[in-house]
């Protein structure tokens, strides 16, 4: 499989080495030439699985061909929740038919594919200490109910809690989490979330590092849920537990919750990626007691997140709900919360009295971004985006509405928006990367497509205290001055050759703090500094990047906390053509 960035870069080097020169074909004509492509020009030439790229639009459960099936949640999990609706009243018949119905209904083909029973389902341990499903209401057993949600080419997840109890009352996994994670592999378990009640006393990390390795031991992949409500900074550390994790409380079918929930999950954008999520809890489109422009938002605010897509409501009446149904089956919004690149949205405009906000992704195709403009409060409001600084060139920039078919316009012709209350809109906006300028330019100096920190954001040319960027002693003019975990992405259009910089923790956390620094280009990880503290020496980094169209430079908190992690990027610098 070859990214969407090599496939361009290939496409420019190329073009630069023909003997003859082509007639300059102009992206953006309608017509798609010989020296253009998908990649090179996604508005005139289209995109299709197979042809070896994933790009937009494209991910695992529907472009297999193309993307990357190996890593477990390389995109956010989707699927289905029984708690929501159900709570304890669930059985065998439900799941059953809540899989069929997952099937039927179009939502399976769209990427939907986990069937999950959350609490409720357990009564007892037998001699052994092996976890028995309640006889009542399943009374064939949990193997039986697995292999029937994968005859429906689906997959099957089930709830456990890390305290002897569940939060229902039912017998949790303290003290049998490698056993109960073998007993859920023998069943043909796919996903387990895993909740945070009757912990008290417990450390987060250590507990759901058993539920891990025992999963390990297994000999079965099986996607970890860690459901410990935001509690000890999971957003922190659970990359290295589990592929997804609960920044907040759990969510309820109201306005002011799914909003709650929202506002926790984006101040944690920095620690999500491929195969590592946020996770604001379940959706709740279809319960009943939000308008179709609050479940249209919360839709779409969870696709600005790369949040998992868990439905939450009766799927077996769904297609009673048209609206329900509409939302949950959006096509291009799933697209946005699948895309490959996996950054998560950020909101780039906050709300104000007169106005709306403003959310914005990089999508896995150059130069277009996922947009939301969302009004959260309880009067109407209008916004104008076309001032907007979305990290795009001074070109025509195409905006293409994912809710309102007909209605796509330029950024320069698109009026002002008027919103509802808890209304929003949502766009594609198809426009050009900047172009990297010649020279030796420090990376401070670059237009950044998008950035994302722990805590306030990312300082150019100090350290993020405000003091002059120094690493044991040096000082630096140029750089970043990072708080982990953070995250900067800046085009380079295959026209550079070389990123230098010099890592650390910076002076001013007096000897505190720790961090790691990774260098990712086109979706590749070249360079992993592993975990750096306070004391230690900084780090040279120097990297070869020719042909490389996007740059990307995380920092992680180094998996402890976040304290002192004063991370920089000191000298950062590129060259270029």
């Amino acid at each position: 499989m070859r990214s969407y960035f090599a496939v361009l870069a290939t496409l420019l080097t190329t073009a630069c080495g023909t003997s003859v020169a082509p007639a300059v074909a102009l992206c953006g004509d309608g017509t798609c030439s010989p020296s253009e492509n998908c990649w090179t020009c996604a508005s005139d030439c289209a995109c299709s699985c197979g042809d070896g790229v994933c790009t937009h639009g494209e991910f695992c459960h529907v472009c297999a061909a193309d993307c990357d099936c190996t890593t477990l949640a390389a995109t956010p999990p989707m699927g289905w929740n029984s708690w929501n609706r159900f709570q304890c009243n669930v059985d065998a018949q439900l799941i059953a038919d809540t899989a069929s119905a997952m099937s039927t209904s179009g939502m399976a083909s769209l990427g939907y594919r986990f069937i999950n029973i959350d609490d409720c389902w357990q009564a007892s341990r037998d001699a052994s200490g092996a976890i028995i499903a309640d006889p009542k209401t399943f009374p064939n057993g949990i193997a039986k109910l697995a292999d029937t949600v994968h005859g429906d080419g689906l997959q099957f997840g089930v709830y456990t809690c890390v305290g002897d109890k569940t939060c229902a009352g039912r017998p949790g996994s303290r003290d049998h989490e490698a056993q109960d994670m073998k007993t859920y592999a023998d069943w043909g378990v796919d996903y387990v979330k895993i909740d945070w009640c009757y912990t008290d006393g417990l450390d987060a990390p250590t507990q759901y590092g058993k539920f891990r390795d025992g999963i390990a031991k297994s000999g079965r992949d099986i996607v970890l849920s860690l459901c410990d409500w935001g509690v000890q900074e999971p957003w922190v550390w659970g990359a290295g537990a589990g592929q997804l994790w609960r920044t907040s409380g759990d969510i309820s079918d109201g306005f002011i919750s799914m909003y709650l929930n929202l506002n926790v999950a984006a101040q944690h954008a920095a620690y999500a990626g491929p195969g590592h999520w946020n996770d604001p809890d379940m959706l709740e489109v279809g319960n009943g007691h939000m308008t179709t422009e609050e479940y249209r938002s919360h839709m779409s605010l969870w696709a600005m997140l790369s949040a998992p897509l868990i439905a939450g409501c009766d799927l077996r009446t769904l297609g009673a709900d048209p609206a329900a149904h509409s939302i949950l089956t959006n096509a291009q919004v799933i697209a946005v919360d699948q895309d490959p690149l996996g950054l998560q949205g950020v909101r780039i405009v906050e709300a104000t009295d007169s106005g709306a906000e403003v959310w914005a992704k990089p999508l896995a195709q150059m130069g277009w971004r996922a947009v939301v403009v969302f009004n959260p409060s309880d009067v109407t409001m209008t916004m104008a985006i076309g001032s907007v600084d979305f990290g795009l060139a001074n070109a025509p920039v195409q905006v293409h509405d994912l809710w309102n078919a007909g209605a796509d316009a330029t950024l320069d012709t698109l009026g002002p928006l008027t919103l509802a209350p808890h209304a929003s809109r949502t766009f594609v906006l198809k426009g050009q990367e900047p172009l990297a300028p010649a020279g030796t330019t420090p990376v401070s100096a670059l237009r950044w497509t998008y950035q994302a920190s722990a805590q306030g954001g990312i300082a150019k040319d100090t350290a993020h205290d405000g003091s002059p960027l120094t690493l044991r002693g040096k000082t630096f003019a140029h750089g970043l001055g990072a708080f982990a975990g953070s995250i900067v992405v800046t085009p380079l259009s295959g026209r550079c050759s070389r990123f230098t910089a010099t890592v650390g923790i910076d002076d001013a956390a007096d000897g505190k703090g720790s961090a790691a620094f990774q260098v990712w280009m086109d979706g590749k990880k070249r360079y992993d500094s592993g975990v750096m503290t306070g004391i230690d020496a900084a780090n040279s980094v120097d990297l070869d990047v020719t042909g490389a169209m996007l740059l990307k430079l995380v920092t992680t908190s180094g998996g402890d906390t976040e304290d002192g992690d004063f991370a920089d990027w000191a000298g950062a610098v590129l060259s270029c053509e």
